[in-house]
């Protein structure tokens, strides 16, 4: 079956690049486009492309050449790839809700609160955060002692399920990926859960109806990309804790790569049919590529 499975995975990891890659091409050169909203979007885009790349190529080698083999310390490289970029696509998001927030409460200082430099500081402090709160993972896992083989039954390095190869004690693992959880996860669903709140309040006070479709339809992209990105990861959460042996393991590795692969493969599709300003240059970009073919014929 791994030769059938890998035909959609593969698919997805080629629309993930394209689109992705697109956006950023899009957003670097069109001028239009040189706004906050749409700088969270690169910083997503960015993210998105680190993070499936960090799994569907080795999983696509497990699946077509059956290269099921990956050395200690790559495994643990490909760990704080994957719990890096995970949280940071949980702080991006939260930072686009902050973003609708303002631009929907505060229009008249979005430009004011909202500036280059600001933008820049709170990408690069969600980043910080990744890295400072993952980066003690590697530590805990290469100090542990393995003695119950070497089979880790996933398509890619996930820290608990390194952890569990070991013989010894894995409580301050467990302590600590919980922890993480709780700071990263806990900490941006109730920051966008606080801004959805406000934007909601602001939005039925508006007198008129189509002031209030218009900035609930400013938000229809970015809450598609919370769904894509928050509903694996909570199947996966609570279903390990209280799903028992009546989910299959199979269930939980498929769904564990669909979380690192459906935001990054359906985010640039939303956003590309959503929202108007980006769905006008990429048909200005085909027209034109279209007439230029057109006048050399």
């Amino acid at each position: 079956m791994h030769m059938w499975i890998s035909f959609p995975f593969c698919s997805m990891y080629v629309v993930a690049m394209v689109g992705n890659c697109g956006l950023l091409y899009l957003i670097h050169f069109e001028d239009s486009l040189h706004r906050p909203m749409y700088y969270f979007l690169a910083m997503l885009s960015l993210t998105d492309l680190v993070m499936c790349s960090s799994t569907i190529p080795k999983a696509l080698c497990i699946f077509w050449f059956h290269l099921k083999e990956i050395g200690f310390e790559e495994c643990l490289v490909q760990m704080f790839f994957i719990h890096t970029f995970t949280g940071m696509e949980s702080g991006v998001l939260m930072l686009m809700a902050l973003d609708r927030y303002v631009a929907i409460c505060y229009p008249l200082r979005y430009s004011t609160i909202l500036t280059n430099p600001i933008i820049a500081k709170v990408g690069f402090a969600t980043f910080l955060r990744g890295v400072l709160l993952i980066i003690p993972f590697t530590f805990l896992t290469k100090r542990l002692p393995y003695c119950r083989g070497n089979i880790i039954h996933h398509t890619y390095c996930d820290h608990m399920s390194v952890a569990k190869l070991s013989c010894g004690n894995i409580k301050a693992n467990a302590i600590y990926g919980l922890m993480v959880a709780l700071l990263i996860g806990g900490f941006d669903i109730l920051c966008i859960t606080v801004s959805y709140t406000m934007i909601l309040r602001a939005v039925v006070s508006l007198s008129s109806a189509d002031a209030r479709q218009k900035a609930f339809s400013t938000c229809t992209a970015h809450i598609c990309a919370i769904v894509f990105s928050y509903s694996p990861a909570f199947f996966s959460f609570f279903s390990h804790r209280f799903g028992g042996y009546t989910i299959p393991p199979s269930c939980h590795i498929i769904v564990a790569n669909i979380y690192l692969l459906l935001p990054p493969t359906m985010n640039p599709i939303v956003y590309g049919v959503k929202t108007k300003q980006i769905r006008d240059n990429v048909i200005r970009i085909l027209s034109g590529s279209k007439n230029t073919k057109s006048r050399s014929i």
